[in-house]
């Protein structure tokens, strides 16, 4: 009888080059195609990324977007409703290295032809500004109040104590565009720091990652810490993302969850993008999630009626009372994750029509 002696090799693991590159391709060529509007948020959102954290990129990564990049007049001429995908990427991928300055004079078509002027939402236009300033092109002279508008939505925290999405994304994305990305001190207040507090309690309450990394990002954008409890969590859930790859894979996935927690890993100096990808079909799929005790916590204080306060020790062992064990300690971690929390549970309590005279 033989001894077989089996040798095993160490796997050889994707350079952070050739999985930025396998990325790119994958996203350019072949979840969608690029007169889809999809097609335009998926890519100008990695661009975005790759752009304001400084990656590293292969010399011909940016390849599978130079057909794009030669079109970009043409889209933006028959597409001028999507202006802000398409000046977006043009001006990330001059700005990633692609050979070319055309974004230039794409922002001052833009800028001739008023399109920020037909945007109804202050977040639109204050993006927008932000996209031409790129290029030294302001596309609103006229509109000095801008700022001080978005300044004073951030500024009301208690929007932010109520569950709210849209305003919570909004906060978010107001803060990229102050900070150019964390390329300047967004000169946020101690009220608007409060707001992204807020915020944060609650995307870790309802166990949101998405938006839970935004909220990280844009203190840290802001200069601040985010809780270790949020960071190390998201740092978890984003190793446990599952890449699919082949004709089979579906778009229908959290591609945006995957590319929002890997821009914070960057952001904070953590491995970023440590997937191996492929440059093929591809799908982002995030682990099965805890359920977040939010909706546990809304509906017990909501049937408490009168009997509900804003004193949250006071409350404390009536939510504690309705939620699983697994709420019970995401609750905990979400106590402990800020100091803020009881303030941020006077405004979640909503008692504020009591006494009025209906």
């Amino acid at each position: 009888m033989s001894n077989v002696i089996q040798l095993k090799l160490p796997v050889q693991r994707q350079s952070d080059a050739a999985r930025r590159a396998a990325l790119i391709a994958s996203f350019a060529n072949y979840r969608r195609f690029g007169d889809d509007v999809f097609w335009l948020k998926e890519n100008a959102e990695l661009m975005n990324i790759l752009e304001c954290t400084g990656a590293a990129l292969a010399e011909d990564a940016l390849q599978p977007l130079q057909g794009f990049y030669d079109q970009a007049e043409k889209r933006l001429g028959f597409f001028p409703q999507y202006y802000r995908f398409l000046l977006s990427l043009c001006l990330d991928l001059e700005d990633l290295g692609l050979p070319g300055n055309k974004a230039e004079a794409l922002c001052s078509w833009a800028a001739r032809e008023g399109l920020a002027e037909a945007e109804l939402s202050d977040l639109q236009r204050l993006e927008a500004r932000r996209l031409m300033a790129r290029r030294g092109i302001d596309p609103l002279p006229h509109d000095a109040g801008l700022e001080d508008r978005v300044r004073r939505f951030m500024d009301r925290s208690d929007t932010f104590a109520m569950p709210n999405k849209k305003a919570a994304y909004e906060l978010t994305h107001i803060v990229f565009y102050l900070s150019e990305y964390g390329r300047r001190d967004p000169g946020l207040s101690a009220a608007a720091i409060t707001s992204l507090e807020y915020a944060g309690i609650l995307a870790y309450l309802d166990q949101n990652a998405d938006l839970l990394a935004e909220i990280c990002i844009s203190l840290r954008y802001a200069g601040e810490t985010p809780s270790q409890i949020w960071e190390g969590w998201l740092e978890r859930e984003t190793h446990r993302f599952a890449v699919v790859t082949g004709p089979q894979a579906s778009t229908a996935d959290n591609y945006h969850d995957y590319f929002v927690c890997n821009w914070l890993m960057a952001q904070s100096g953590r491995d970023a993008f440590r997937k191996d990808a492929a440059p093929e079909r591809m799908a982002f799929h995030r682990a099965e999630p805890f359920v977040g005790p939010l909706r546990e916590m809304s509906e017990c204080i909501f049937h408490m009626e009168d009997a509900r306060t804003g004193d949250w020790h006071a409350m404390r062992p009536h939510v504690q009372g309705v939620l699983s064990e697994t709420g019970h300690d995401i609750l905990a971690e979400a106590e402990q994750s800020s100091d803020k929390f009881a303030d941020f549970f006077a405004g979640f309590a909503r008692t504020g029509l009591r006494g009025v005279a209906l």
